[in-house]
């Protein structure tokens, strides 16, 4: 994938009676003990979820570099203004936890005239040949001035700072009956016949469906046209990862952006890598989990791995969200017309959770609970329909303190039977205003979905000048979960990890929903229930 803009999708937090300014001079605020809602901005730097002082970050590309003991973490640098040819220089991160980063700047500049082949850098990957003890990127060069407009480069380095760009070499789909437009995201795995594989997302010359090429190698070096093998029907899937995890082969890919119901990052497995393909050839044979792959919300793109030997992570973006109109006449928050959200953002890192039949879901990065470790209060500022820990009727809820700007929310709910329906509320106040939920919603007796809602109301002088309530828009389509199944206890553990605006909720290590919504920090937040009763337990909430 390269570098197309989304626009309008969702709006950050509504306008409330409360900012967060404060002018030289004035005495300090204390807001700890009230409820309405503020308009706090993100701080400049993310810790946990990572986003550079200048610009954000596209699609990352994952490695472990057993040399040095930590994971690299490419990814293409997206700036608000980027020069009409040149752009997405390969930056990058280091890490070893998942959490904590360091960042290595630029790594693979982009070409300095609009006329060369790498005058726009693609996604692609990085490799280390121990027979000639060389650091590779393999990755796209993007230039619609030249013949080709994408095809495969590479650049190597002894020392993975110093990169030299092998210019005299480019693989071009047209010399093996592929597209010239579409040639792209290369990624290199181990097979088990001990040889290098290399599969790329493109299309056939003659048109059709798109594909996956793939090349072989011994050295890393001289590749040569295996064949290919079919994607989904019509659908482009991008960044695909390939690895071997246990006794299991799997294919991580992204669905492509143009088909807003299907963006997300999916899977296939198999016991063989010959089998993986059959997957998608004699396919699609969906993984057996119930929701045809899928690992998080449409918040989460372009997922690819990387393993230090002992956990196996996976590297997302969490878009930003722009064009809602926030007038006080319009309740839009602009997701709900089938835009996209906008292209780059956070890096956002799960841990891959592999289960007995070989299925996959994504759980907490284990440092994630240590480094928000400052235990906070979490007495009840406000409530409906709560007593001793149990939500009852419809539209009861508990409103818990403000948050910090990085937090740790964990809590259980249980639920009186299969259908009560229950949410979780941020940048939630006592005073009359919008805010936000993902509402765990029962979609039949045995299958669950996260829903995102844009609740409340907010009060308005209408052209009569007689006040009114404007409603939320309520369920928000653009930015959907997946199913999954119920608890057969009714019991969902869940915990919520925060960072300014960037949040991910792991449910029962078998749901993970990632999401942006400004304002989280600095306003309160809630339990809700939606009929029926649900018990509230062990709430506890961490800062850093």
């Amino acid at each position: 994938m390269i570098f197309s803009m989304f626009a309008i999708m969702l709006s950050a937090s509504a306008l409330t009676a409360c900012s967060d300014e404060q002018f030289d001079g004035d005495a300090p605020k204390d807001w700890s003990g009230t409820t309405s809602q503020f308009t706090p901005t993100d701080e400049h730097a993310f810790g946990t979820y990572y986003n550079p002082a200048i610009g954000r970050c596209g699609d990352p590309m994952p490695f472990y570099d057993q040399k040095a003991g930590n994971f690299k973490v490419l990814y293409l640098q997206e700036y608000d203004n980027n020069p009409s040819h040149r752009f997405h220089p390969i930056w990058g991160v280091a890490t070893t936890d998942g959490c904590n980063y360091a960042s290595m700047g630029e790594v693979l500049p982009t070409a300095t005239n609009d006329y060369a082949q790498d005058a726009a850098l693609g996604t692609g990957c990085a490799a280390y040949n121990e027979k000639d003890g060389l650091y590779y990127i393999y990755y796209t060069g993007h230039n619609g001035n030249c013949a080709n407009r994408e095809v495969v480069m590479r650049a190597t380095s002894a020392d993975f700072k110093t990169w030299t760009k092998d210019i005299a070499w480019t693989l071009k789909g047209t010399d093996y009956g592929y597209s010239a437009n579409d040639f792209r995201d290369p990624q290199i795995f181990m097979a088990d016949d001990g040889l290098y594989r290399m599969v790329i997302a493109t299309y056939p010359s003659s048109g059709g469906d798109p594909v996956f090429a793939e090349f072989k190698s011994a050295d890393m070096k001289v590749w040569e046209h295996v064949g290919h093998f079919k994607m989904i029907w019509d659908r482009m899937l991008e960044c695909p990862d390939v690895f071997k995890m246990g006794q299991y082969w799997y294919l991580v890919y992204s669905e492509s952006l143009q088909r807003s119901w299907s963006r997300k990052v999916k899977y296939m497995m198999a016991t063989s890598w010959e089998d993986l393909k059959a997957c998608f050839n004699d396919g699609p044979r969906w993984p057996a989990d119930g929701h045809e792959g899928v690992l998080d919300s449409r918040a989460f793109y372009a997922g690819k791995t990387a393993s230090n030997g002992t956990d196996r992570y996976i590297w997302g973006w969490c878009p930003t969200r722009s064009g809602a109109d926030i007038h006080e006449k319009n309740i839009s928050v602009g997701a709900g017309d089938g835009n996209e959200p906008n292209w780059s953002g956070a890096l956002v890192c799960h841990k891959l959770l592999q289960h007995a039949d070989g299925t996959l879901t994504l759980g907490a990065v284990p440092a994630m609970a240590a480094k928000y470790a400052q235990k906070q209060e979490t007495k009840v500022m406000a409530s409906q329909g709560y007593a001793d820990g149990k939500l009852n009727g419809d539209d009861a809820y508990v409103l818990f303190p403000r948050l910090g700007t990085c937090n740790h929310l964990s809590f259980t709910v249980t639920t009186s039977n299969n259908w009560d329906k229950f949410g979780i509320s941020f940048v939630r106040g006592t005073n009359p205003d919008f805010y936000y939920t993902m509402v765990l919603n029962p979609e039949d007796e045995n299958h669950r979905k996260v829903n995102f809602e844009q609740e409340g109301y907010r009060l308005n002088t209408n052209d009569e000048g007689k006040e009114e309530k404007i409603p939320g828009k309520g369920f928000i389509e653009g930015i959907d979960g997946y199913w999954f199944e119920r608890p057969q206890d009714n019991v969902y553990h869940i915990d919520i990890y925060t960072d300014n605006s960037v949040l991910v909720m792991y449910v029962n290590d078998v749901c993970a929903y990632t999401q942006r919504i400004y304002g989280i920090q600095k306003n309160c937040w809630s339990i809700n229930n939606y009929g029926g009763s649900i018990t509230v337990g062990d709430v506890q909430v961490s800062q850093q």
